[in-house]
């Protein structure tokens, strides 16, 4: 007798209907896009960002086209802001199912220009910042033994980058990378699910000074397989995907999503 094949559902294996999703840095850029992204895949998502009216604006929109969506003024290198943020979208929603760690910051400076106050500056926001963040979202996913944690990482991060000074970014990036394995093997007895993206220079206002050079948009371009820099919505299917059912053993995992730049 012949075994029939498991079912695969993908209406309801991409779905994250009845969910709760938190988006750091959701007032802008990529984090918009995600924000929106796992709101039309079913999601409840809170925006977090230093930038209230921005986090506020994109909130708008959402519940406008229908969508559960909500902002708070999160600042991620203030402890105390995260915490209370967290415990209010849990509170109101009594569940945190998934976290996308994804404000970030960059100070393009030759390394011996860099001011100590702006590396220090980057590693809070950037590390500090998605470490504090991942800890408190876990404190209420390890009482449910489910959640998915999503931080943004870069393929400068697992490149040595050559276009331009950029040390403190691509530090923290990296360490990014290496701070997603750890947890994933920490908390994967737990139910926790912990992977990243590593996109590649996305067309958004954060690498607007280099995309406005056209010379740097050439070279760019030159060095993609695909010939091209990426836009928002390439990256979000991925996030959707991690955050998903459809990536239920998939944990400790670093997506690069960069046009065959890493493939070289």
């Amino acid at each position: 007798m012949s075994q029939s094949l498991p079912s695969f559902d993908p209406r309801t294996a991409f779905s994250l209907e009845g969910q709760t999703a938190i988006v750091t840095g959701g007032g802008h850029g990529i984090g918009a896009a995600i924000a929106d992204a796992l709101a039309r895949s079913g999601a409840a998502v809170a925006l977090f960002d230093k930038n209230l009216p921005a986090a506020q604006a994109v909130a708008g929109r959402l519940q406008e086209a229908g969508l559960s969506a909500s902002a708070y003024q999160v600042d991620v290198t203030d402890e105390a802001s995260i915490v209370k943020a967290m415990d209010e979208v849990v509170g109101h929603s009594g569940r945190l199912d998934c976290l996308i760690n994804n404000a970030g910051l960059a100070i393009r400076r030759p390394s011996i220009e860099l001011d100590l106050k702006d590396w220090d500056a980057v590693l809070a926001v950037n590390l500090t910042g998605v470490f504090l963040c991942a800890r408190h979202a876990a404190r209420h996913m390890l009482a449910r033994k489910s959640g998915v944690i999503i931080n943004t990482a870069s393929i400068m991060g697992l490149s040595g980058g050559g276009l331009y000074p950029n040390i403190s970014y691509q530090s923290t990036k990296g360490a990014v990378v290496n701070l997603t394995r750890s947890l994933a093997v920490e908390w994967a007895s737990d139910g926790i699910r912990v992977n990243a993206i590593a996109p590649t220079w996305v067309r958004t206002d954060f690498i607007k000074p280099l995309t406005d050079n056209p010379e740097l948009l050439a070279r760019m371009q030159a060095m993609t397989p695909m010939g091209k820099i990426a836009e928002v919505s390439d990256i979000v299917g991925g996030v959707v995907y991690l955050a998903s059912p459809a990536a239920s053993m998939v944990t400790g995992h670093v997506l690069a999503i960069d046009g065959g730049f890493l493939a070289q």
